[in-house]
């Protein structure tokens, strides 16, 4: 089983299905469709990673994800710098958004199976101090929607609805169900 990620979260949450994968990550460049839903851009992302990887290794089950926070249907990605953190900060502050997690597997006979996993995610209002000290630990400038929630991210969270794990990049549970009987 090959996870074609080099997320250390994902990593760690495949761990709690299997022990037994590798990692390769897929190196190809995410093209999101204009326009398209959040919903549809992660399931896209993963199977586009999933299929590059697969092209390479035939025969084995390849895992690929991607995750965005949306907000009023806008997907909020990865912070280009620390200011752009700091708009996705405020613009999440005291609101209510959506972190989807599309997966893709493909099977050892090429059977495929895509699904998106959807997160509802109420922060707290932020102030603009904290969303500074925020900042400054580094935490936020590698994840979608400028946060992780499994770090100190998870002090402006004041609460969810739905798959913490799908937060974190990986939804647990449902890919278990997926995998079940075929690892």
């Amino acid at each position: 089983m090959i996870l074609a990620s080099q997320s250390p979260r994902r990593k760690e949450l495949l761990g709690f299905i299997t022990k037994d994968f590798k990692i390769i990550p897929a190196k190809g460049e995410e093209i999101i469709p204009e326009n398209a839903a959040p919903e549809q851009a992660v399931k896209l992302l993963a199977l586009q990673k999933a299929q590059e990887i697969f092209a390479e290794h035939m025969g084995e089950i390849i895992i690929a994800a991607d995750t965005v926070v949306s907000l009023d249907g806008v997907i909020l990605g990865k912070p280009h710098n620390k200011e752009h953190a700091a708009n996705m900060l405020r613009m999440l502050s005291g609101n209510v958004h959506n972190v989807y997690t599309g997966v893709c597997v493909i099977f050892e006979n090429g059977e495929t199976e895509l699904f998106c996993e959807g997160t509802r995610v109420e922060f707290y209002p932020l102030t603009e101090r904290e969303i500074a000290d925020y900042i400054a630990t580094g935490d936020p400038m590698d994840k979608a929607g400028a946060y992780g929630i499994q770090e100190k991210g998870a002090a402006n969270v004041k609460g969810i609805v739905g798959d913490f794990y799908n937060v974190m990049g990986l939804p647990v549970g449902r890919l278990a169900r997926v995998l079940r009987g075929r690892i």
